[in-house]
């Protein structure tokens, strides 16, 4: 993606429960590749039984296009799934058509099937039964966890923020994703879709959203007139489904010890040696000596920003944080 001066003044985030709930069925779909998410898929599983997602999965490709309509970019940094059902709702039913024989094209036979030929002879029913299927999946998959998704979303838009106005884009492009690099004017993503593309942003400038489900994949979409946009993996998402077993902040301390138990527990978010050290009252010394082992045992990472090394859990980290849940 090439920037020019006006894009630099219109990079802006942006929340979006509808495209969540687009993402949520594509976990749903593709539960093999998800382990994060194993707590949610168990749990979900029964609220779904009854639910007929075939419509939904028709145009959400393992790779291809899904249509734009289904989750264009939010206008504003924090709607509503009501407001946004209410965009998808009043698609004109020609630009629907368009979309979704462009997705139809991505999955071979799908044009050509029963359901590929209906949806394209009447695209306007199409748009309604999207309409509906989309409401009774944020009502069984996400509505009920919501305010938990929510709170991580908007924790990671704070961090992000934080890191522009600390080092402007090249900051945050840098610790955005390893997919993600920023270098001359340009932004260079990596995704799982075909060859190499070049877009002109044209003064559009580019929308961020955080996403609970697209991880470990960053998403690059959007044709004019939408905003181009970048989902990415929010941060945290290791931990959002975890429930702590009873009795497992004992056994932690037990295996552990109870400095070390102490440091693991207390990284909620990315957080250097000293903040550490007064945050639990030991001596930086000690703290330094603890992340080496903990880091060394796999349950922590390190990466450097600025001057100082932040240090933040890994899958396995939160898993043992967690008790097995």
């Amino acid at each position: 993606m090439r920037f020019g001066p006006d894009d630099l003044l219109r990079c802006r985030f942006a929340i979006s429960p509808l495209c969540q709930t687009h993402e949520a069925v594509r976990t749903l779909l593709r539960a093999e590749r998800h382990g994060y998410h194993l707590p949610w898929l168990r749990r979900v599983r029964s609220a779904v039984a009854g639910l007929d997602l075939s419509l939904l999965a028709l145009f959400i490709p393992i790779r291809g296009y899904t249509p734009d309509f289904l989750g264009p970019p939010p206008e504003v940094p924090y709607s509503s799934f009501e407001e946004e059902l209410a965009r998808l709702r009043a698609t004109e039913p020609e630009a629907a058509r368009r979309e979704m024989a462009l997705s139809l094209a991505d999955t071979p036979g799908a044009a050509e099937s029963a359901a590929g030929r209906a949806v394209l002879e009447d695209p306007a029913r199409a748009v309604r039964r999207l309409g509906d299927l989309t409401e009774r999946a944020w009502r069984a998959l996400l509505e009920p966890d919501w305010p938990r998704v929510r709170d991580l979303l908007e924790a990671d838009v704070a961090y992000r923020a934080r890191q522009l106005a600390d080092g402007g884009l090249e900051r945050l492009f840098a610790d955005l994703r390893p997919a993600v690099s920023w270098a001359d004017g340009r932004l260079t993503v990596r995704t799982r879709a075909g060859g190499p593309e070049v877009q002109e942003l044209d003064g559009r400038g580019l929308l961020l959203m955080p996403s609970v489900f697209v991880w470990p994949d960053v998403v690059s979409g959007f044709a004019p007139p939408w905003q181009p946009t970048v989902i990415y993996p929010a941060r945290g998402v290791g931990g959002l489904w975890q429930e702590h077993a009873e009795g497992a902040a004992d056994a932690l301390v037990r295996l552990l010890g109870a400095n070390r138990a102490a440091i693991l527990s207390a990284l909620e978010d990315p957080a250097a040696t000293t903040a550490l050290a007064q945050r639990l009252g030991l001596a930086p010394s000690s703290v330094s000596a603890h992340l080496g082992v903990l880091r060394a045992a796999g349950l922590l990472t390190s990466r450097r920003d600025g001057h100082r090394v932040l240090y933040e859990r890994t899958p396995l980290g939160i898993a043992l944080l967690g008790g097995g849940a």
